[in-house]
């Protein structure tokens, strides 16, 4: 299975810090952060690694290069400009081949044991779902036995990770440009091939500068 980490964000929320470093190449515990994922990848027997960017991207490739100092082997997904979630791994498929691969957003810190993703297999998705976080308490989805459904009052919501598995057809009928992942999502649920679990373990959206300071504590401790 191939894998592949979004890290073609601005970073807004986290200037100005990323005025001229990518968040993906903020420090965390005195490395990047997107090279805490390659080394989790690497463990959890992954070997192919796309990762797209945008902005500052070319310090990205610089830093990482083709992988081989973690033992994977990295294609790159440049974006002239940022295309959201949907159309960055749009425009990433024919690097990533027509079986169901893994899709890690680069800006969390998760200890999520990334080799149980390898054995997944879903028709549309497969997404990781945690207790919501203080910045999001309303959630995304529902959970109900192994199946994601759309929130709703009578059911318990959950956070989704920024962990999935998902499959190539679900971007079928797609066409190039900026999107949000979430509507295929949706349509996943909808149709009945959106699996899910809950994961109550370490994870933390790395979204801000107090944010980077938590993931820096956590990979610490």
């Amino acid at each position: 299975m191939k894998a592949m980490l979004l890290a073609a964000g601005l970073g807004t929320r986290m200037r100005p810090l990323t005025d001229h470093t990518p968040k993906p190449l903020l420090p965390v515990a005195g490395k990047p952060l997107i090279v805490w994922h390659l080394e989790r990848l690497a463990a959890a027997g992954f070997r192919e690694v796309v990762i797209n960017h945008a902005w500052l991207g070319d310090q990205i490739e610089q830093r990482l290069g083709d992988g081989g100092a973690w033992g994977v082997s990295i294609h790159y997904s440049p974006e002239p400009a940022p295309l959201e979630t949907g159309g960055g791994i749009l425009r990433a498929l024919p690097l990533l081949g027509e079986a169901p691969f893994a899709v890690i957003n680069g800006d969390i810190w998760t200890d999520y044991p990334l080799a149980e993703l390898r054995s997944l297999t879903p028709a549309g998705a497969h997404l990781v779902l945690i207790d919501n976080p203080d910045h999001h308490p309303r959630g995304d989805f529902g959970l109900e036995d192994g199946r994601v459904t759309e929130r709703s009052e009578a059911r318990p919501a959950f956070t989704f990770a920024g962990i999935s598995v998902l499959h190539p057809a679900l971007f079928a009928g797609c066409r190039p440009g900026a999107f949000p992942l979430r509507p295929l999502l949706s349509a996943a649920v909808a149709a009945g091939t959106a699996s899910g679990e809950h994961y109550a373990g370490a994870w933390l959206d790395v979204g801000t500068p107090e944010r980077l300071r938590r993931a820096d504590m956590l990979a610490r401790g």
